[in-house]
């Protein structure tokens, strides 16, 4: 046993063993209250030390029965209508002290006995959150571990994009760039994967095919990617997007455009492979919401129409599990059981669980992280922007630079997040009528326990993800 190795079991009291090239749990009490000292260790340590410290975590939750899985069977069941439509999967994008976050998310499902939630880190998170997937992934299930959680885990690579501004200057790059993304993502566990090439449709071009072929190419060969990538028994969970997010909404025109397109596409460069699970389209939000010059946002007029009649057209016609809802994060809490009763498969929400970290840390680190991007963020503040607006757009610059900082927060102060936290899922949770559907997941899911690879966790990771004009 490596030094490494060594050192990482004697941190969490040997509760975990070595059985060989597998890890035992011994003693889960005090893996649980320990366990936060690895996730630690993948968040701020270095080389070998911190790869260990992920393939642990990964390997421990798998021996308690805490397994990464593809939500895909669970959609496909919904778009056979075998499954009542009576709830919206949340996607949360926890890019704060996530493990601390997705503590509360867990104690939140527990009460109410749910089980058809994600979790999911955007390639633009990436970049300025500082957090590979392996250690998004290690946040999370080091997070299941402490609260004791059991089942099928659902981890998602959101707006997996094409960069237009790097594809136009160099293509192949920008290509293989996500190609190496994927690989990475999939070798973490993250088995969900929304494929986002809609940056590149062209609604310059007189049709709509014309417009969507672009998007619809590079959609099937990325998928083909997938599907020659995942595991043994498991089909990744893909998602597809037709309108960028901030654009026009989305038509049922586009829609059919694009998945013939890419029906036809995947079908040609991988016959027999499954397609879609679900469609992402634009229907009136924005990513981070628009903010006005006294730091409030602005109302947001949302097409549910678009979004119910799009998302049947997709599992009718389709057999997809419906769309996909971006963007919700700060639109108003009495709009949320709407995506329920318009039949969205699933919503995504991220900016308002950052904006709880930043209204309730402490004054003067919240100052500090404001005067550094000052200096470092200062390229995207425009001439007539007020302070409240700059710095609510600006800010998810600084959690990065600052993840040690907010580590070394008073315990107190964590808590004090998590209670808040705890209590917004709670609302959110029964907004999206998720209470009760670990059932239902439990039904279709059949989680397949992919051991990790050490070298996956030691090796180089992919490239630079600071890239400014992806989606969130």
């Amino acid at each position: 046993m490596n030094k490494e190795m060594t050192e990482l079991l004697e941190m969490v009291e040997n509760s975990v063993r070595m059985d060989g090239e597998r890890a035992a749990v011994v003693d889960e009490g005090k893996l649980r209250q320990t366990v936060h000292l690895w996730a630690e260790v993948s968040a701020l340590g270095t080389g070998a030390r911190q790869g260990w410290a992920r393939w642990l975590v990964r390997a421990a939750a798998l021996d308690l029965g805490i397994v990464p899985a593809s939500i895909h069977e669970l959609y496909m069941a919904r778009g056979r209508g075998q499954t009542a439509m009576t709830w919206a999967t949340p996607a949360f994008n926890l890019r704060a002290l996530p493990f601390h976050c997705a503590r509360a998310m867990f104690r939140a499902a527990h009460k109410i006995d749910a089980g058809a939630f994600i979790f999911e880190i955007a390639r633009s998170e990436i970049g300025y959150t500082e957090q590979r997937p392996a250690e998004y992934a290690t946040n999370i299930l080091a997070a299941a571990i402490a609260e004791g959680f059991r089942g099928p885990l659902f981890l998602q690579g959101d707006h997996f994009q094409v960069s237009a501004k790097r594809y136009a200057s160099a293509e192949e790059a920008e290509i293989s760039a996500l190609r190496d993304l994927i690989h990475e993502a999939i070798a973490a566990g993250l088995f969900n994967i929304d494929i986002d090439t809609s940056t590149l449709v062209d609604i310059s071009k007189l049709t709509v095919p014309e417009q969507q072929k672009v998007n619809v190419e590079l959609s099937a060969m990325f998928s083909a990617h997938i599907r020659a990538l995942e595991p043994q028994d498991v089909t990744i969970s893909i998602g597809g997007e037709i309108g960028e997010v901030g654009g026009h909404n989305s038509t049922e025109e586009e829609l059919r455009a694009f998945m013939d397109g890419y029906n036809a596409g995947l079908a040609r460069l991988t016959p027999g492979a499954a397609g879609l699970s679900k469609i992402s389209i634009q229907t009136g939000t924005s990513h981070g919401g628009v903010v006005l010059s006294d730091g409030s946002i602005a109302k947001v007029k949302l097409d549910f129409d678009t979004l119910r009649n799009l998302s049947r057209v997709a599992c009718s016609a389709y057999s997809l599990g419906g769309t996909v809802q971006h963007g919700a994060s700060t639109l108003p809490e009495e709009m949320f059981n709407k995506f329920v009763e318009y039949e969205a498969v699933e919503v995504h929400l991220a900016t308002n669980f950052m904006n709880m970290f930043y209204d309730l840390i402490p004054a003067d680190l919240r100052l500090e992280m404001y005067a550094w991007l000052d200096v470092n963020s200062a390229a995207e503040r425009k001439a007539d922007m007020t302070d409240q607006q700059f710095y609510y757009k600006a800010r998810k610059n600084a959690i990065g630079p600052f993840k040690s900082q907010t580590w070394a927060l008073p315990q107190t102060v964590k808590e004090g997040l998590g209670a808040a936290w705890e209590a917004q899922f709670d609302k959110l949770f029964h907004l999206l009528g998720v209470a009760g559907t670990r059932s239902e997941v439990e039904k279709y899911i059949r989680p397949v326990a992919v051991y990790p690879k050490p070298a996956d966790y030691l090796g180089e990771t992919a490239g630079d993800e600071k890239v400014d004009d992806l989606a969130d």
